[in-house]
């Protein structure tokens, strides 16, 4: 009942909000009348905050036309590999008509960027996409909005998350010969999970796992977060939090945790730091500071852009990784794809080099949780782990910002570099391609 009011609620608004932008044009406008009247920029700035604070925010793109490789324009084209029900495996395909660049582009190594499903889309990680583009073929999960996933198609669990890796990443195996993998946050865990079944089942796993600021043990350093779901039991969540799609999506009828309700609860995190953004973007429009009026809705479209996660995904999650902690204890049962029970059992990884990134003042993934990894994954060679901790870095500074380019990408690209076979081995182990129209692609594409 509650999305069915939240959605009247929304569409009642939605209007107001047009209006309101139509508002804050017109008395912006010099030429117009209204443009005239004393004052009429503040009335500007706040008819625009108006529209800001009421309007609709959709599913951002990521948007990467082009990156500069060593002084040369790259032009990526964007397109989905594998279109699973609930999620997307898209590429971002590189293009050149240098030839040395295309010849440079086409041996680096190849990425599966595992991207978080806990309430924002993939694009939160435009950053780490677009700089990791320079050295890499890169893939990402884009997972969709569960309230847009019919009924008929299924149900999701934490299960389901992890076979979809699995199959993502023999993908990429069968494909390219192997890959690496990157998760961010809530997917290290199971990522973690993926690669421990697929090792004690002795398949080939990934060159390198890069585990960035994530639960992998919750109880160490505990955050806001995870004394949220330590102090409230399976049944509060599902009582409190779970909702059914209402009939105007593909989804009607699915189970959901609403992106509306964990929106909310991001604000609730930090609602002073919000506030005064949100002033200081009014104080920016009155100035006609538009350069940080624009960085301001940049940052505001793909924060507030949100999406429903599938009910059964997420209290599994929660029960898994931040009430039982079944990971770290060694109790963690995963259904496969043929529906046969198996133990994920991180030990069992001996072939996949390990580097874990916290940042030192994160305050979502707490100090230790991420590196937690490495006293599981006891099957890998001490060589073959790594970890940094970033100096003055938060949850988000890892993956996106100046930070991130200038003091974590260099450990990531560095340490991917270090576990990349060389190119006469990717050669002869990826799968051969005999099409012509292949071979053509392949003189202009990486």
């Amino acid at each position: 009942m509650l999305y069915q009011i939240y959605e009247t609620q929304r569409s009642l608004m939605e209007p107001f909000a047009d209006l309101a932008e139509v508002a804050a044009k017109l008395y912006a406008n010099p030429l117009s009348p209204l443009g005239q009247i004393p004052m009429a920029q503040r009335v500007s700035a706040y008819f625009d905050l108006l529209h800001r604070l009421g309007k609709d925010y959709e599913k951002p793109v990521f948007g990467i036309r082009t990156v500069d490789v060593d002084g040369v324009e790259v032009a990526i084209h964007e397109r989905v590999e594998i279109d699973k029900p609930f999620c997307e495996l898209r590429r971002f395909k590189r293009f050149s008509d240098d030839l040395p660049t295309l010849d440079k582009l086409k041996g680096q190594p190849v990425v599966l960027i595992v991207a978080p499903l806990s309430g924002h889309y993939a694009t939160l990680l435009r950053d780490t996409v677009r700089t990791m583009l320079k050295d890499h073929k890169v893939y990402i999960t884009d997972w969709k909005n569960a309230r847009l996933v019919p009924l008929s198609d299924g149900e999701f669990h934490l299960d389901d998350y992890i076979n979809y890796v699995q199959e993502f990443i023999r993908y990429l195996q069968k494909t390219y010969g192997n890959c690496h993998v990157m998760s961010v946050c809530q997917p290290t865990v199971p990522v973690l999970a993926a690669v421990s079944l697929m090792a004690s089942r002795g398949e080939t796993t990934p060159l390198s796992m890069t585990m960035m600021g994530g639960p992998i043990d919750a109880s160490k350093s505990p955050t806001a977060v995870n004394n949220l779901a330590t102090q409230r039991s399976h049944a509060w969540f599902e009582n409190n939090v779970i909702y059914r799609v209402p009939t105007n999506f593909p989804g009607a009828g699915r189970r959901v945790y609403p992106g509306f309700l964990q929106h909310a609860g991001f604000v609730a995190m930090n609602p002073d730091r919000h506030a005064n953004s949100h002033y200081d973007y009014f104080q920016d429009l009155i100035k006609g500071d538009m350069s940080s009026a624009e960085s301001h809705r940049a940052f505001y479209d793909e924060y507030n852009a949100v999406l429903d996660m599938d009910a059964d995904y997420y209290l599994q999650t929660i029960e898994t990784v931040f009430q039982e902690f079944k990971l770290v204890k060694g109790t963690w049962d995963v259904k496969n794809e043929k529906g046969k029970i198996e133990r994920v059992r991180p030990q069992d990884i001996r072939t996949s080099a390990l580097l874990t990134i916290e940042g030192e003042l994160d305050d979502i993934s707490g100090s230790g949780q991420t590196a937690a990894a490495h006293d599981l994954c006891t099957g890998i060679a001490t060589s073959q782990h790594k970890h940094f901790e970033v100096p003055g870095a938060g949850h988000y500074g890892i993956f996106s910002g100046r930070r991130w380019r200038e003091m974590v990408y260099p450990v990531v690209k560095a340490f991917i570099l270090d576990h990349q076979p060389s190119k006469s081995a990717q050669v002869n182990s990826a799968a051969p391609t005999t099409s012509p129209a292949a071979r053509r692609n392949r003189k202009t594409a990486a």
